[in-house]
């Protein structure tokens, strides 16, 4: 039985803002309910569009087909490419095939690829700073012929690095990274390598930035953390680390139904935010849940504000 409004304890909650989409994935989600407006449905989608099983699974209704492997979309279909990048075989296969393709890799992402090959045709090897088979790094290094760049993920791959030509050397880095320890990786890469060439302006993206440093603004004020997000999507595990490092306990939940309120045991103050792929809505679940158990006293924590907006694919915009 529900308890009374007024015996319900009290909870403050603190609300991470900005927090959930960004302007890349945003963008990549209306490329695909764009293209199943103009094809019809169905329109097949290579490796999900973004890391949040809510987004896959409301554009499977909508008419989207997922796969993995561009052998599995079949001929005559519209595909589209998700939002992490591909390698620059993929839409050379699909051009091979006759298939008509939309390309949804995040504008910040393709910027990434266009320094890539701009080092390789200066005849520099890059030192890649990203995680191992996440999509983003497969589809940077599909950029570049093979051999051209070395992947590090520690300080201790830094330190065993034996490249052929050290004052040949750039580094770029995956977008939805920890600020913090790619800071540590660049610093060290610099000091073995001081001729190593960096990009203009660093490589993670301006939204996984804000979404760091608002969990740093809020977490230091809470008990508990709860970041919504995929266990496959980096920059919400990134966002779980940074509140664990402000001394912060830090849960990863997809959906409401996953907070354990055991956690909850002894919490004056819980803060919540979402990675950059989860929707408002799932925040929203999440303060209606808490709202059944607890008297819930919301207040937004602004660290940034967002105006970011990507420019849609030409034959799009009047879908």
């Amino acid at each position: 039985m529900e308890q009374p409004e007024s015996k319900k304890p009290r909870i403050s909650l603190l609300v991470a803002a900005p927090r959930g989409f960004c302007a890349g994935v945003d963008r990549a989600i209306k490329i695909v309910e764009l293209a199943i407006k103009k094809y019809g449905a169905p329109v097949y989608v290579r490796h999900e569009i973004v890391h949040n099983r809510y987004v896959v699974d409301e554009l499977k209704n909508q008419g989207a087909i997922f796969v993995e492997e561009l052998d599995e979309v079949p001929d005559g279909v519209p595909v589209v490419f998700s939002a992490h990048g591909v390698p620059k075989a993929v839409p050379h296969k699909a051009e091979e095939r006759g298939l008509e393709y939309l390309d949804a890799t995040c504008p910040l992402v393709s910027k990434v690829h266009r320094q890539a090959e701009r080092q390789v045709e200066a005849g520099r090897h890059i030192i890649f700073v990203g995680h191992n088979n996440h999509p983003e790094v497969i589809g940077t290094f599909g950029q570049v012929d093979e051999g051209m760049m070395t992947l590090v993920e520690t300080l201790d791959d830094v330190a065993a690095l034996a490249p052929a030509d050290p004052d040949m050397l750039a580094f770029l880095t995956q977008t939805t990274l920890s600020v913090d320890d790619t800071r540590a990786i660049v610093e060290a890469l610099q000091a073995r390598f001081p001729n190593i060439v960096g990009p203009k302006g660093e490589d993670i993206c301006y939204a996984t930035s804000n979404r760091q440093d608002a969990v740093k603004d809020i977490a230091k004020s809470c008990d508990l953390m709860l970041v919504i997000g995929a266990p496959n999507s980096s920059n919400s595990l990134r966002l779980v680390e940074v509140a664990q490092r402000e001394g912060t306990t830090g849960y990863l939940i997809q959906r409401a139904s996953e907070i354990d309120f055991n956690w909850m045991e002894g919490v004056k103050t819980l803060g919540l935010t979402a990675g950059a792929s989860a929707p408002e809505i799932l925040v929203r679940e999440v303060v209606t849940h808490l709202q059944e158990r607890y008297d819930v006293e919301e207040q937004k924590i602004e660290a940034a504000e967002e105006r970011m907006v990507f420019k849609l694919p030409r034959g799009l915009e009047a879908a």
